[in-house]
């Protein structure tokens, strides 16, 4: 067998350990927390008084006009000198989720808006309260929308943890830099980690592209009953 083969089946198991172990709680952690986070944050920037609006505003501001890996080197690096220190992964944890709280606000906020007056309309001509117009009307009709975007963020966010690495969270690709440490073969073991990365992100674009198919089945079954 060649040596090159040997050394990846070798690590294969360490890696996708790493991924599994890491990589994959801290995307599913960071992704519900900032899909929560982006829901609040585009409610506030649509329907709060103009205080509110314009916190909401400064921190996707911030958030979206500066490098994920500044904002983790700021919360794992920077704050231990005002006191605050943090673990790796709580660190890394809190960086992604305020990043993908930002993007995923945008999302939301944008089609939101673009759910027609008249269902708001319709909504209170048959005595639902906001709320209960949000949540039964508004909502599903903009998840609908919201899906591809979403999943892209999503997709995105597999590959973005890699950046932990830099904050010491011994993930994928931290988990390859160590074993590149011993063995001295950079190539082999970096094109093996991108080649795992290639494979979580293909499965997730055909999940997300049967989402969308029955999305738009339910959608059109809805219109043809309506």
């Amino acid at each position: 067998m060649p040596y090159w083969l040997q050394l990846m089946l070798d690590s294969l198991g360490p890696l996708l350990w790493a991924a599994l172990v890491f990589t994959a709680p801290l995307t599913l952690l960071s992704f519900a927390l900032g899909l929560a986070l982006g829901l609040v944050t585009a409610l506030v920037r649509l329907f709060a008084p103009w205080p509110l609006v314009a916190v909401a505003r400064f921190y996707v501001w911030v958030i979206r006009g500066t490098p994920l890996l500044v904002q983790l080197f700021l919360i794992f690096y920077g704050l231990p000198s005002v006191g605050i220190v943090l673990d790796a992964f709580p660190a890394a944890l809190i960086g992604f989720t305020l990043n993908v709280g930002a993007y995923t606000s945008e999302i939301i906020r944008a089609v939101i808006a673009s759910v027609p007056r008249g269902q708001w309309e319709a909504a209170y001509s048959i005595g639902m309260s906001w709320t209960q117009a949000m949540r039964r009307t508004i909502l599903p009709q903009a998840a609908r929308t919201a899906v591809p975007p979403l999943s892209n963020t999503f997709i995105s966010l597999v590959k973005d943890t890699s950046l932990a690495a830099a904050v010491t969270v011994p993930e994928l690709f931290q988990q390859a830099q160590r074993i590149v440490a011993v063995t001295y073969e950079p190539l082999i073991l970096y094109v093996e980690a991108a080649l795992i990365y290639l494979v979580l992100s293909s499965v997730l674009s055909s999940l997300q592209v049967r989402l969308e198919k029955r999305l738009n089945r339910y959608g059109g079954f809805l219109e043809a009953r309506a």
